[in-house]
């Protein structure tokens, strides 16, 4: 196929042609899914922010029967904890450093179903077999702090859901039921991340993020669209030296 644009000649061949239009369907397709993930996300922190501007809910009054609802919102409750017995969440990292989550079982005043706190992060030490004192100079009867999702791994080996037999007991994965039957009684499927300034917690730099920020995905969708462009200057320069080729 041949045609004339400003004062050129370009030769295309119908298969170059649809093998370029393809590619560009494929990379302008990719760029504007980009786009909509980053308004996907950037709904998703407005959400997040909305719930920690809510009021504050008091768990004695009001358990928690769908917690994705209320993720994030910031709760109150009354009751005490099971310090004998409490769980290190391992191979999370905080500024560099490999540590643990410590997750404390708290047990409502007036309900069943403990509720395990997130105390924190601790650095792991030296040796992996001498596991932190977690004990509490004066363990708090309310605590505050915000519902999330438990913690999780990118990757997930099996049987990381075990926890081991002594106390403090190291966990690599959450499951509320697995734990519940070592605790002998029932665990809540989230849980509270105890805030900052309250007493008898470790490191805490809780934040409202989400996996992929809204940035990112628009630094994906520049470089799919770049890429879309970069395509279009090669298909024309080909053409160009097809055509320069001919006339030789």
């Amino acid at each position: 196929m041949k045609f004339n644009l400003v004062n050129r000649t370009f030769h295309l061949s119908w298969m170059g042609l649809s093998a370029y239009a393809l590619a560009m369907l494929l990379l302008c397709s990719l760029g504007i899914w980009q786009l909509g993930r980053a308004e996907q996300k950037k709904q998703l922190l407005t959400e997040q922010q909305a719930a920690l501007d809510s009021a504050e809910i008091n768990l004695n009054q009001l358990p928690i029967n769908d917690p994705a609802a209320v993720r994030y919102r910031k709760i109150r409750l009354v009751g005490h904890y099971d310090e004998a017995r409490q769980f290190l969440l391992d191979n999370h990292v905080m500024d560099g450093k490999a540590g643990y989550f410590v997750l404390t079982p708290f047990l409502p005043e007036g309900q069943r179903t403990a509720i395990l706190i997130n105390r924190g992060w601790l650095p792991l030490g030296t040796d992996r077999n001498r596991l932190p004192d977690l004990s509490m100079r004066a363990a708090p009867a309310e605590v505050a702090g915000r519902i999330n999702q438990f913690p999780s791994l990118g990757i997930v080996l099996k049987g990381a859901e075990i926890p081991t037999e002594s106390w403090p007991s190291v966990v690599q994965v959450v499951d509320s039921k697995v734990l519940s039957r070592k605790l002998g009684y029932d665990v809540a499927a989230f849980q509270i991340e105890l805030e900052p300034a309250a007493a008898e917690g470790y490191k805490r730099e809780w934040k409202i993020d989400v996996p992929i920020p809204p940035e990112k995905h628009l630094a994906y969708a520049v470089q799919w669209f770049g890429l879309a462009l970069t395509l279009t200057a090669l298909f024309i320069w080909i053409s160009v030296k097809r055509t320069s080729e001919h006339t030789a």
